[in-house]
């Protein structure tokens, strides 16, 4: 007698300042050390599109080189890019869920975290959502973990936290 492993989904790694869309129902978007980056997801239910961002920095107005090279690593270049990515493969803004992880802060309290860049981060995506009529659904940001695993299954749009070996559903 034969047993079959049940099949694991392919993960597709989305590192920092990256962005990845899917319509591939056997894949998964992963992304790593979420700190006082977000990583950002999207998740159209009805055509089974996810994205994910890595962000490291609220704007790119600091250095417009860098913004264009890398939207990416940028809250107000990269979650447009994000959107649009997603609407080339049938997703429609109405129906997207969107959850966020990370935005933490760095050293021992808020008050010690000098550029509080994860604060920042978070307060940059909720403007940006807001203005364009859309809000977050879940998120895990803030506090001081320090490194947060996240992965969404594009079948089915569970987003899963790994924070200290501890897995948890967003």
């Amino acid at each position: 007698m034969t047993t079959i492993a049940p099949s694991r989904p392919t993960e597709r790694v989305v590192g920092v300042a990256d962005m990845k869309v899917s319509a591939a129902v056997g894949e998964r978007l992963i992304t790593y050390a979420l700190g006082s980056c977000l990583g950002i997801v999207v998740y159209d239910p009805v055509a089974n599109i996810a994205g994910m961002l890595h962000v490291m920095l609220p704007t790119g107005t600091i250095d417009a080189q860098k913004m264009q090279d890398k939207p990416a690593m940028f809250v107000d270049s990269g979650v447009p890019m994000l959107f649009k990515e997603c609407y080339k493969l049938g997703a429609k803004k109405e129906r997207m869920i969107i959850k966020v992880a990370g935005g933490a802060h760095a050293g021992v309290s808020e008050e010690a975290d000098r550029f509080q860049i994860g604060k920042r981060n978070m307060i940059a995506l909720r403007k940006l959502l807001w203005k364009n009529g859309v809000l977050v659904h879940a998120n895990d940001t803030g506090g001081f973990q320090t490194s947060r695993t996240m992965w969404v299954d594009v079948a089915t749009g569970d987003v899963t936290l790994k924070i200290n070996g501890v897995e948890s559903t967003l």
